[in-house]
């Protein structure tokens, strides 16, 4: 059944599930509202029934992507102000579920079918309290506070460039990216025209699928907040806490590799990407589409997290000895065929290459922290 709303002028009038995620019928004619929105959000700014009905009347995917691009100049002007480029990171566990709580909303306002929405909606406000919650104790809304990745990248790249590194990538790129990974979403309120409140097999397949991988990055984050407390506390007695299972070879060893991190390197990474392709994946099956344009949001996401844990693991691997054997016997995101634990006994061809590795590591690390004079 074909659901009327109020609102059918904001989205495409489509009958056929796989027209859902057609760009040239469900976003491409709605981008000019895009140039207008500003001036009549102005025009509007004193009066708030005027300010719902221009909501309503605006594509939802426009009015999304209006929000991310409003943000870019705000986190841009104070990172620059402050030289400090974690603006966007602060804001990284709450955009996103903003932007699903958006499409759920216009869903509740407008008169559509909600329960898919509801349920994307209940994961990611799950997903963003996880991480806030992590981001927060440790010390990341702290003033000041800064991700070390980027104190690397400024010494490298020098001030110049990274200005121009801001402009295009932290600040613009990233927000575009937090816009990108949830059109999905956009994706299936569309569905849920044609559909009505249904639950699919699909609904309930993804939606406890994603609600396992926010339990495995909460049970990663944990573990390794419960290491490092435990390794804080050993450096400062040079004993072996008592509240903890930790050995003393485990601690200095310095990094963890217990539990969920005996087998993946980065588990809660594994599970971060996981979410988002997810996400991905329903708003495919729903649309009965191997594959839509929102897979740039999904590919994109993976991309940036090779990116980043390739720089994390160099910086670890010049830090701690014993990394270049961790990285031989645990996957990176995903358990190898064959894992092995970092408390068996190491083997000569391990020893040799760790040697290598660490050489190489420590040699690409000092290069990155040497301040950079082409700026």
């Amino acid at each position: 059944m074909l659901f009327s709303s109020p609102t059918s002028i904001a989205l495409p009038n489509l009958k056929d599930l796989p027209d859902c995620a057609d760009f040239s019928k469900t976003v491409l004619p709605y981008l000019p509202q895009l140039y207008s929105l500003p001036q009549k959000v102005f025009e509007r700014i004193n009066d708030l029934d005027a300010l719902q009905n221009l909501y309503l009347e605006t594509n939802p995917l426009v009015t999304s992507l209006s929000f991310a691009l409003f943000l870019t100049p705000l986190v841009l002007i104070v990172s620059e102000i402050n030289k400090n480029y974690s603006q966007v990171d602060r804001l990284w566990s709450l955009i996103p579920a903003i932007h699903n709580c958006h499409y759920a909303l216009y869903a509740h306002l407008s008169g559509l079918p909600t329960t898919r929405l509801d349920h994307v909606m209940a994961v990611s406000v799950l997903w963003g309290a996880r991480l806030t919650f992590n981001y927060w104790r440790k010390g990341g809304y702290t003033v000041g506070s800064e991700d070390y990745r980027w104190a690397i990248v400024k010494e490298y790249v020098g001030p110049f460039w990274m200005v121009l590194f801001n402009i295009a990538f932290i600040s613009l790129g990233q927000n575009i990216l937090l816009w990108l990974v949830t059109t999905p979403t956009y994706i299936l309120l569309l569905n849920s025209r044609i559909t009505g409140n249904e639950i699919t097999q699909y609904d309930s397949l993804f939606s406890k699928l994603i609600f396992v991988f926010v339990l495995v990055e909460f049970y990663a984050d944990q573990q390794q907040w419960n290491f490092h407390q435990a390794k804080t506390q050993y450096k400062e007695t040079a004993k072996v806490p008592k509240d903890h299972t930790y050995t003393r070879e485990q601690l200095d060893r310095g990094f963890n590799t217990s539990g969920l991190w005996g087998w993946s390197r980065h588990p809660n990474f594994a599970a971060e990407q996981a979410v988002w392709v997810c996400l991905y994946q329903w708003c495919c099956c729903e649309s009965w589409v191997f594959m839509n344009w929102t897979f740039a949001g999904a590919m994109s996401y993976l991309f940036l997290f090779q990116a980043s844990t390739w720089l994390t693991e160099m910086l670890s691997a010049s830090k701690y000895p014993e990394y270049a054997i961790y990285q031989q016997r645990v996957g990176k995101f995903l358990p190898k065929p064959v894992t092995k634990s970092m408390d068996a006994p190491k083997e000569k061809k391990e020893v040799k290459k760790q040697e290598n590795m660490n050489a190489t590591a420590t040699a690409t690390a000092d290069k990155l922290r040497v301040t950079s004079r082409r700026g």
